[in-house]
């Protein structure tokens, strides 16, 4: 049996899954089916790795006292970088939602397991930081998939990565990547967020093709 065709009603209907693929702060407080978080977590496994190492570690956090110590360092974190705007820009900050930790019901951190052998280290010698790489490729087809389901995702970046591998006793060479809220939006949108409630305007560049 061949690859599967992709016509182009397909490549469209992937094209509106990008473009819905928001980073969700507001959820419902409705449990996530399990059988679709599974289905999200085997696309990932499906992802992309340097030397085929798999780096990526999801770990599920349910216990509540874990959930709070996050969150907490989240609040520290997140009233700290405040700090760095002048005062009419840290106001605007402090306006944004920037987390759903305390709404969604599932939380899962990802990590990047630096000691891993699989793959003999191949691929990487010379750019060592494509192990981590990897695991983001990771979480961005656990955010598709996700999105395909119905879910939104939120990646929480206002942490302290030693602090994070602390209170989830994980071991010390897994490096925090991503911070994730998974459940299902309270409201929809095509916008980011950032956007729609005018911290920044869209950048350009970023979608130039430079030839060189």
């Amino acid at each position: 049996m061949g690859p599967p065709a992709f016509d182009d009603a397909f490549i469209q209907t992937l094209d509106t899954l990008f473009a819905w693929r928001r980073d969700v702060r507001r959820f419902r407080p409705d449990a996530v089916d399990p059988d679709h978080l599974r289905a999200c977590l085997a696309a990932a496994h499906r992802a992309p790795s340097v030397g085929n190492s798999r780096p990526w570690r999801f770990v599920r956090v349910s216990d509540p006292a874990r959930r709070a110590a996050v969150a907490q360092d989240f609040s520290r974190c997140n009233a700290a970088a405040a700090t760095v705007y002048d005062a009419a820009r840290a106001a605007r900050y402090r306006t944004l939602k920037l987390a759903g930790l305390n709404e969604a019901p599932e939380h899962l951190a990802v990590f990047c397991d630096d000691s891993t052998e699989t793959g003999l280290g191949l691929g990487r010698a010379s750019m060592p930081e494509t192990l981590a790489y990897s695991v983001v490729g990771a979480v961005q087809c656990f955010w598709l998939a996700a999105r395909a389901r119905g879910l939104g995702v939120g990646w929480v970046s206002i942490l302290e990565p030693a602090c994070v591998t602390e209170i989830l006793a994980v071991p010390a060479t897994w490096r925090l990547v991503a911070y994730l809220c998974v459940g299902h939006p309270v409201e929809e949108h095509l916008d980011p967020e950032l956007e729609r409630h005018g911290w920044q305007v869209e950048d350009p560049r970023g979608a130039a093709l430079i030839e060189r």
